[in-house]
């Protein structure tokens, strides 16, 4: 007989790739931990880690194993909520996985929202601009920028349209003048984004159907979109943001849109999920109430990219 306890850890070992992360993360001894991969192995007559004194990692079997056990915690978590909820109340715990910005300035008012009307819900809340993995990590859905190049999981479009824009402080355009011409946009200083090490400071931009692309100068690099939005409005230099992650500030006068006629890259906004099984009633309660507030904001775009 498994365990629902063994299953749990096993998972958590693997996607941490460690006992020790894995039991302080759960709140028990790595002892435990240990006991219960060792259950595991003995119920399955199979070595699910290779270990050494550096290093752990899944065999080739635990390999293959992994994604039974982490259905069979997801059919049990289903079915605990089935059991548990009313006809018309969804409950449990919804974990979710969002960008920094995005998830700290426009959809934790959402969040907020979709909580006081389903009360007998809990969310679990990861900002983070470190992809989540939807398989591995302890997520039921992640919302994620960009296009859905894997046909492995299931992508819902939220705002599909969305593109990036170049903003600025109406502080820092006094200062140091609008940018009218791409030469131009090269001259000032950028606020640049670092993801997993790389510095995007080439920026792409089209017009009239031509793609350009400007190399810009930095004096301010971070690897938080949060930080780069709040540093554009102290008026630290120009970025180019999500419109999703700015749009708040530029109705607020607090960002302009300059150089409009050239259009961003898209940045389509997905809800991500590892399969349609993860689809519950709160899944879909939740991806209707964050896209119908991706979607007010669409015509507001369109004007201000046209001012």
């Amino acid at each position: 007989m498994l365990r629902l306890e063994d299953l749990t850890l096993f998972v958590r070992a693997a996607a941490l790739n460690s006992f020790s992360d894995a039991a302080r993360e759960a709140g028990v001894p790595p002892a435990q931990v240990s006991s219960a991969i060792k259950r595991l192995e003995n119920a399955l007559h199979i070595r699910l880690f290779a270990r050494s004194t550096r290093s752990l990692r899944l065999t080739v079997e635990g390999e293959s194993w992994l994604p039974y056990a982490l259905q069979m915690l997801e059919t049990l978590r289903a079915g605990l909520q089935k059991i548990q909820a009313s006809d018309n109340e969804v409950s449990g715990t919804l974990q979710i996985a969002v960008p920094s910005d995005l998830g700290r300035h426009l959809l934790l008012s959402v969040f907020r929202d979709f909580r006081e009307r389903h009360p007998a819900l809990r969310l679990r809340l990861l900002f983070s601009d470190q992809i989540a993995d939807v398989f591995k990590d302890p997520v039921d859905v992640a919302f994620r920028y960009g296009v859905n190049a894997d046909a492995s999981y299931v992508a819902l479009p939220v705002a599909p349209d969305n593109r990036r824009v170049l903003v600025a402080s109406p502080d820092w355009l006094a200062r140091h003048g609008r940018p009218t011409t791409l030469g131009e946009l090269a001259q000032h200083n950028a606020l640049t984004f670092v993801l997993r090490g790389k510095l995007h400071d080439r920026w792409t931009l089209l017009a009239d159907g031509n793609i350009h692309e400007v190399n810009v100068q930095s004096t301010i690099m971070s690897d938080d979109a949060e930080a780069i939005r709040r540093l554009a409005i102290a008026g630290e230099g120009i970025a180019y943001k999500s419109w999703l992650d700015v749009s708040e500030d530029v109705q607020a006068g607090r960002l302009q849109v300059i150089l409009p006629q050239y259009q961003g890259e898209r940045v389509p906004l997905n809800m991500i999920c590892p399969h349609r099984q993860q689809l519950s009633p709160a899944v879909r309660l939740l991806y209707e109430a964050v896209k119908a507030r991706c979607d007010s904001l669409a015509s507001f775009a369109a004007q201000s990219h046209c001012n």
